[in-house]
C-alpha cells in the first residue's frame, strides 16, 4: 500500500462559528481561532479543516458563498485568516478549506449577472430550465424542503437549487464555470493552505435530459442527481488542472456514494481525490423515510457497514473515519451514553472503536471531550435552515404532530453540533463574552476543556493518547482489518494484521457486563484501555469498556 501524509494525519474540524468568540459579538472567528492553536497543538492533530470562512450573506450559515476569495466579516478579514494560517503552519499544523463549488450565493456577483437577461455572457453559469405545464421543470424536491427549482420573474425561467433557493446550483457542464473555480482554487493553493473538504461534489453533474425522479422523497431528493454522468470526468480535470500541482489533503463530501462509486473518487492511482465521506453508516438510526427520529444506533448493522468499508477499499482506496461533524448529531447521544455514570467511558469507546480502524481519522470540536447533543425547548430555539423547514413541513403536512415531531428534530437537528464550544465553568462556557449566536449547551459547567486538561483520566487525555498510538504504530494506519463475532448485539471486535503484528480492539457498547474470549493474546501488549486494569484476568468486559492489545510475533 502506498504511503502519504494524508493517510497517516488525524484531522480536525472546526466550525468557526462556534469555536472561540474573540471580539465579544456571540459569533467564533479567525482570531479566535489563531488564539486556540496551542490547545489543538496538545491534542496532536495534524489537520484543520475549516468550515466555511467566505463572504456569505448566511442564509446556510456560510454554505452560501458570494465572494470565494474574502472573507466573511463576523469571521474578520483576510490578514486575520493569513495570521491564522502562518500561526498553524509554524505548529505543524495544516489547514484544509471546505469547498462549496455546486453552488454558490444567489448574491454572488455571478448570479446577479446570471439572472439578470437571457442573453447575460454569465446566463450559463447557472441552471435554468422553462416550466413545464405551468409547473416546475422537473418534480425533483430540494433537501431543505420543498421544489428544487424556484420561479425567476425576471426571465420568466426557473433556476435549479438543490439546497435553499438562495443556493443555486453552478452548471459544470459550462467550461468557463470549470475554469473559473479551478483559477480560484489555484489562488488558494498558492496561498499556502493545505487541501480542500469538497462539499457535496457529488452533486455537480446532473442527468442527462433532467428526467423526473421515480420516487419523489418526502423529504429532499438529491439522489437523481449523486454521482452523475460526468462527475468524474470533470474531478479528473480538476485533479489534473490544479490539485496533482500542490502536495495537499482532498475529501469529497459524496452524498449517494456506494463503495463502487467510492473506488472511483479515491482511487490509489490519485487521479481523482484522496479519500470520499459516505453517509451510510450515520443513516443508520434515521426513520423510514427521512433522517428525523430518536431511536439508537443499532450496532450489528453498523459493524456490518463499516465492515464492508474498511474491507472494500483496502488495498484500492481510502477510508475516512468519522461519526460527528457540523450535519450531525453528537455520538456520544447517537451510539453512547449521555449519563454521568457512563458519558466519559461511552465517548471513549467509540473513540477506540473509530481510531484503531483503516483510514483518516476526523475529530469535529467538542467530541475530544465527549460532548453531547443540547437541550431544545421549543422551535425558536433552533437555528438550523434544515431543522426548522422539516419541522414546519411535516407539521403542517399533517404527516406528525407537533408533539411527535418535535423530539425527532430535536434528536437529529445540525443545531446539536453547532452548539459554542465549551472552554471553561464560566458564563458562556468561556466561548464569548457576549450573547452567543447559539444557545450554550446547559451542561457546559461539567463538560469542558478546562476542567477536562486538568485530570488525566479525561476524554480528551484519552483521544491525546490515541493520536499519539497511530503516529507511533504503522499498523493502526495501514494494517488489514477483520470483523470479529459480528452477530454479538453489544461487543465491536476486529483485528488488524500489518508485517507480522496484530491488533486486537474490542469495545463494549452496552451498560452490561460481557464477556469475551482473549485466547492467543495472554503475551499481547496492552495499547489503551478505559478502565484501568487488565481485561485478560477475566475476560469480562465492564459497561462501555474498550481495550487494544498488540500482539507482535515479527
Amino acid at each position: 500500500m502506498k504511503k502519504a501524509w494524508w493517510k497517516e494525519a488525524i484531522v480536525y474540524q472546526i466550525y468557526p462559528r462556534s469555536f472561540y468568540d474573540s471580539n465579544g459579538d456571540g459569533i467564533g472567528d479567525l482570531n479566535g481561532i489563531t488564539s486556540k492553536l496551542d490547545y489543538l497543538k496538545e491534542l496532536g492533530i495534524d489537520v484543520i479543516w475549516l468550515s466555511p470562512v467566505y463572504k456569505s450573506p448566511n442564509d446556510d450559515n456560510g454554505y452560501d458563498i458570494s465572494d470565494y476569495e474574502d472573507i466573511m466579516t463576523e469571521f474578520g478579514n483576510m490578514e486575520d485568516f493569513d495570521k491564522m494560517l502562518s500561526a498553524a503552519h509554524e505548529r505543524g499544523i495544516k489547514i484544509v478549506m471546505d469547498l462549496v463549488v455546486n453552488h454558490t450565493s444567489d448574491e454572488h456577483p455571478w448570479f446577479v449577472e446570471s439572472r439578470s437577461s437571457k442573453d447575460n455572457e454569465k446566463r450559463d453559469y447557472y441552471i435554468w430550465k422553462d416550466g413545464k405545464d405551468g409547473k416546475e421543470p422537473t418534480n425533483w424536491g430540494s433537501a431543505f424542503s420543498g421544489p428544487a427549482w424556484k420561479y425567476d420573474e425576471k426571465t420568466d425561467m426557473y433556476y435549479l437549487h438543490l439546497f435553499s433557493v438562495k443556493q443555486p446550483d453552478l452548471n459544470w457542464e459550462n467550461p468557463k464555470v470549470r475554469k473559473e473555480v479551478f483559477d480560484m482554487m489555484t489562488r488558494w493553493c498558492e496561498k499556502g493552505i493545505d487541501g480542500f473538504r469538497m462539499d457535496v461534489i457529488s452533486l455537480i453533474s446532473k442527468p442527462e435530459g433532467y428526467p423526473d425522479a421515480k420516487v419523489v422523497g418526502l423529504y429532499g431528493d438529491m439522489g437523481i442527481c449523486a454521482n452523475g454522468p460526468k462527475v468524474h470526468d470533470y474531478l479528473k480535470e480538476m485533479n489534473e488542472k490544479v490539485l496533482s500541482k500542490f502536495d495537499i489533503m482532498t475529501v469529497g463530501e459524496t452524498a449517494g456514494v456506494t463503495l463502487e462509486e467510492a473506488k472511483k473518487y479515491a482511487n490509489s492511482e490519485g487521479n481523482e481525490l484522496n479519500m470520499v465521506f459516505q453517509f451510510e453508516h450515520t443513516d443508520l438510526d434515521s426513520g423510514e423515510k427521512f433522517k428525523w427520529s430518536t431511536k439508537p444506533m443499532p450496532l450489528v448493522p453498523l459493524k456490518e457497514n463499516l465492515s464492508k468499508w474498511q474491507k472494500g477499499l483496502d488495498g484500492v482506496a481510502w477510508n475516512s473515519l468519522y461519526f460527528c461533524n457540523h450535519d450531525q448529531p453528537r455520538i456520544v447521544s447517537r451510539l453512547g451514553d449521555e449519563s454521568d455514570e457512563f458519558r466519559e467511558l461511552s465517548a471513549k469507546c467509540i473513540a477506540t472503536c473509530l481510531h484503531m480502524m483503516q483510514g483518516t481519522p476526523y475529530v469535529y470540536q467538542g467530541e475530544e471531550l465527549g460532548m453531547t447533543n443540547t437541550v431544545f425547548n421549543s422551535v425558536d430555539d433552533f437555528r438550523d435552515l434544515e431543522s426548522i423547514n422539516a419541522y414546519r413541513e411535516l407539521v403542517e403536512s399533517g404527516l406528525f404532530t407537533k408533539e411527535d415531531m418535535f423530539p425527532k428534530i430535536a434528536h437529529k437537528s445540525r443545531d446539536n453540533a453547532r452548539t459554542p464550544m465549551q472552554w471553561d465553568a464560566s458564563e458562556n462556557a468561556g466561548f464569548t463574552t457576549g450573547t452567543p449566536w447559539i444557545a450554550i449547551n446547559p451542561n457546559y459547567k461539567k463538560i469542558n476543556v478546562a476542567d477536562q486538561l486538568k485530570r488525566e483520566d479525561s476524554v480528551f487525555h484519552y483521544y491525546k493518547k490515541l493520536i499519539r498510538l497511530r503516529k507511533e504504530n504503522e499498523i493502526i494506519v495501514y494494517g488489514k482489518y477483520e470483523l470479529l463475532i459480528p452477530e454479538d448485539d453489544n461487543i465491536f471486535a476486529y483485528t488488524r494484521s500489518l508485517d507480522g503484528k496484530k491488533l486486537l480492539t474490542v469495545c463494549n457498547f452496552s451498560k452490561t457486563e460481557q464477556k469475551f474470549d482473549f485466547s492467543g493474546y495472554e503475551k499481547a501488549k496492552v495499547l489503551i484501555s478505559n478502565y484501568e486494569r487488565d481485561i485478560r484476568e477475566n475476560s469480562i468486559l465492564k459497561p462501555y469498556e474498550a481495550v487494544v492489545l498488540l500482539l507482535d510475533n515479527a
